[in-house]
């Protein structure tokens, strides 16, 4: 019964951050055609990723040459994570 739940929350938290990816994506996508800053969905991947950036920028300087490259930074450490903890999970 362990394993099963063991299994199930390491599922979910692939899947968020799986959904995380795809949130970002899809704000990089959107930040290169100015959309409606009050369309709902927008001010939602607004709300989302912002955080996640700041976080970032305070680190690492992240424009160079007037592109923002905080967005790869961060599908690049979700990407380690992701590989991190699947290592850990087939170790237990």
């Amino acid at each position: 019964m362990t394993d099963a739940f063991l299994t199930s929350i390491f599922v979910v938290v692939l899947g968020v951050i799986t959904l995380y990816k795809w949130v970002i994506i899809i704000s990089a996508l959107l930040s290169w055609v100015r959309p409606d800053p009050y369309n709902p969905i927008v001010q939602l991947l607004d709300r989302l990723t912002t955080p996640v950036y700041a976080m970032v920028r305070r680190v690492v300087p992240t424009v160079f040459g007037g592109i923002d490259l905080a967005p790869i930074i961060v599908i690049f450490i979700l990407i380690f994570l992701e590989t991190f903890l699947g290592k850990i999970f087939m170790g237990l």
